[in-house]
């Protein structure tokens, strides 16, 4: 070392940036550098006792840096420029380690470009921690969009959560910071630290793009097993090959709701939720064996409140560390496949939480959410709402989509509160909310984000058949309409209407049930503007609103076959099907997510009769085509008796187009009808294939002896009919011979 250069090349206002952690760029002080002097070698370790400088080539010294700042800043000439390690003496202990300021950029001029481009496939690439090699040397390269920030550096047990020892490289062209770390691997723990440019030291933020993270409450990012995903053993080829006509408009769908984590506690453990090896082995069986097409998980991804179900999500790319890493979804998914059974989650873009350590005021600034409250906080979730119109939130939340689909071979996601994002005077007062551009109360940003999610999903290769399904509650029309033709391109739409006025319906005293006919009936004046799920969902059975059974009125008995009807109704009418945990059972509880859905209620006879009913239901819809391949054309249903609300009966046939038909009764009074003439299509005999009064449901086993032959009388615009018994309070389904 020069005697005249006590600093080595290093101006003392470079000293005291790197070392108070507030320069900009440290890469053009810390590392290899050529000086006046010679080769040098500076780099920044606090509490380090000395630092060696050793050839890769052959272990040999090359160079002894001194500390040029007590507070760890050492740097020194090296006897030659050529890679390199520090060794590096922790009082004792001694580490021998690659510098990170050693190596160059990590991410290509063209990765920054598309990530300027705002292109999710450029984050699916390039943000976030990636276990990789770097000239030859293991490590772990991270990368986080945080274009305002004046400083960000990469912390965790490595470097004992310091923020001065990995302060991260800037590339100014896409706002993101990027570093090597090497000889990190997958494990290891992470968080940001983040300086804004006013010069606050931010709290400490997760990763956004992470794979993994620690279980709550612990809110690090983890770095994940990159290869163990990338290579996983995937073995579902026929079932992705397939997926398109299982999941089309014409298939049967019915959906099993599941919240995972307390579908199934175990008690003698802490009450612990299952894992996805445990669920593969308990859930998979169970909901095949109920005659389900598929699952459906409340939001899976990380969230640090389970009390929100998931709803509210802080790290969108991965699976919440509450049922093991990231490759148990992957199990879970490849099981389910080969066993013939689908997987779609719940997926939240709407809005996310305001936790320190999450996305709010990310770099310092309003980042990912609006900066004015009235477009960027969601007033009745106490949640902040994503900034849809800015592009490289768009694309992150895009790429969230995609990586459901792409790297867990998902089925489907469902969009949770689409009516929320489509309307800026959602939930809001006058002088609330701020409007358009044009003056007027629709959100465009997020009718394009909708739009382009959509669009995404249905050419993105490697993810053929995979559908997206809208919760949205409103009038808004084309939701299920391609984009090209003004809509917004879901496949799917909860018929939201359908179950409100269903469910009123049933509510209702069956002596006032005549006053409320139109309730039952209405939901076909619309049934064919999109096409539909019917959702009798988690959100009916919470909050004080009671459990299905706890909807229906009059005594126990009654209470169940009005609950069988309904069942009888709802597997019947237009539309795909989803039932959430318990209600497939009859359970009296709400759902409690602390706690199972009330499993030893199978062991009475009437609970055990509704799960029989359930199950019977969904193969017999999967069975008959009538049930289901004309779901969203209107020559699938027609009407026989839709006006006699005197005695609260509904008659109407299903066909599928194709010579199969079905014809279905409802008698939604407690009292039996016998004679009751129903017309019919077809002549000869009808089989009796289903009735919800059966004595194996629990019911009064009243009925038609399994079947009924025509007779040539005219009746309701049809050449033939049959004179019926209905049972109380039943729906019966009869087939054409």
């Amino acid at each position: 070392m020069s005697d005249r250069d006590p600093n080595v090349g290093m101006h003392s206002v470079d000293i005291e940036a790197l070392v108070d952690g507030r320069h900009p760029d440290p890469f053009s002080q810390l590392g290899p550098h050529r000086t006046a002097a010679g080769d040098t070698v500076r780099t920044l370790l606090p509490g380090a006792a000395s630092v060696s400088v050793i050839a890769s080539a052959n272990g040999e010294c090359i160079g002894k840096l001194a500390q040029i700042d007590s507070r760890g800043l050492f740097a020194g000439l090296v006897e030659r420029d050529e890679p390199y390690r520090l060794r590096i003496d922790w009082h004792g202990v001694e580490q021998e380690i690659e510098d990170t300021y050693s190596f160059g950029p990590v991410l290509s001029e063209d990765a920054l470009a598309r990530l300027a481009r705002a292109d999710p496939y450029a984050v699916l690439d390039c943000l976030g921690a990636r276990p990789c090699t770097v000239e030859g040397i293991p490590g772990v390269r991270f990368a986080v969009w945080a274009p305002n920030a004046r400083r960000v550096s990469v912390i965790g047990d490595f470097n004992t959560w310091d923020g001065r020892r990995h302060p991260m490289r800037l590339r100014h062209v896409a706002g993101v910071w990027e570093l090597f770390v090497p000889r990190l691997a997958a494990g290891a723990r992470y968080k940001y630290e983040i300086v804004s440019r006013d010069g606050r030291t931010l709290p400490l933020k997760a990763d956004p793009c992470a794979l993994q993270t620690e279980r709550t409450p612990a809110t690090g990012s983890v770095v994940a097993d990159w290869s163990g995903l990338e290579q996983f053993p995937w073995t579902d080829g026929a079932w992705i090959a397939n997926r398109a006509a299982r999941q089309s408009a014409r298939a049967p769908i019915a959906i099993y709701e599941v919240h995972a984590e307390s579908w199934l506690r175990v008690e003698e453990d802490g009450r612990r939720g299952l894992d996805w090896y445990e669920l593969a082995d308990r859930l998979i069986p169970y909901a095949l064996g109920m005659g389900f097409t598929h699952v459906e998980f409340l939001p899976i991804a990380e969230h640090p409140f389970g009390g929100s179900w998931g709803y509210q999500p802080l790290s969108p790319f991965a699976p919440s560390a509450r049922f093991g890493p990231p490759q148990g979804f992957a199990h879970f998914v490849n099981r389910a496949h080969e066993a013939g059974l689908g997987v779609i989650l719940d997926w939240v873009s709407a809005h996310f939480p305001n936790d320190a350590h999450g996305l709010i005021q990310f770099d310092g600034t309003p980042l990912y959410e609006h900066a004015d409250p009235r477009e960027g906080y969601h007033q009745d979730w106490n949640t902040m709402i994503y900034n849809l119109g800015r592009n490289e939130v768009s694309a992150f939340l895009v790429a969230s989509a995609l990586a459901w689909l792409l790297r867990y071979h998902v089925d489907g996601l469902r969009v949770d509160a689409v009516a929320s994002m489509l309307y800026r005077d959602y939930s809001r007062a006058e002088g609330q909310w701020v409007p358009n551009i044009h003056g007027g109360r629709e959100n465009l940003e997020a009718i394009s984000f909708l739009k382009r999610v959509n669009h995404e999903v249905g050419y993105a290769p490697g993810v053929p058949g995979a559908v997206t399904i809208a919760e949205e509650s409103t009038a808004w029309p084309g939701v299920t309409a391609q984009p090209e033709d003004g809509g917004l391109g879901f496949h799917f739409k909860w018929n939201m209407g359908w179950m409100h006025d269903t469910l009123h319906y049933m509510h209702e005293n069956p002596i006032y049930r005549r006053y409320h006919h139109h309730n039952m009936t209405f939901g076909m004046v619309y049934a064919y503007s999109e096409r539909f799920v019917l959702p009798l969902s988690h959100d009916e059975v919470v909050h004080g609103k009671g459990s299905l059974l706890g909807k229906m009125p009059g005594d126990r008995w009654q209470q169940f076959a009005n609950l069988r009807a309904y069942f009888g109704f709802m597997w019947t009418h237009p539309g795909k099907k989803l039932l959430f945990m318990g209600g497939e059972f009859a359970q009296y509880a709400e759902f409690d997510h602390d706690a199972s859905p009330h499993w030893h209620l199978l062991d009475e006879p009437l609970h055990h009769g509704v799960q029989t009913l359930v199950r019977d239901l969904n193969r017999l819809y999967a069975a008959d085509p009538a049930l289901h391949a004309l779901d969203a054309e209107p020559g699938g249903f027609e009407w026989l008796v839709g006006d006699d609300n005197a005695n609260s009966v509904f008659a109407y046939r299903r066909c599928d187009g194709a010579g199969r038909e079905i014809t279905v009764v409802c008698n939604f009074t407690p009292v039996p009808r016998h004679g009751y003439r129903i017309g019919m299509q077809r002549p000869g005999w009808w089989s009796e294939v289903l009735n919800t009064d059966a004595a194996v449901y629990g019911g009064s086993n009243l009925g038609n002896g399994g079947g009924v032959v025509t007779e040539e009388v005219a009746s309701h615009g049809k050449p033939q009919s049959a004179v019926l018994t209905l049972p109380p309070l039943a729906t019966i389904v009869l087939r054409a011979a």
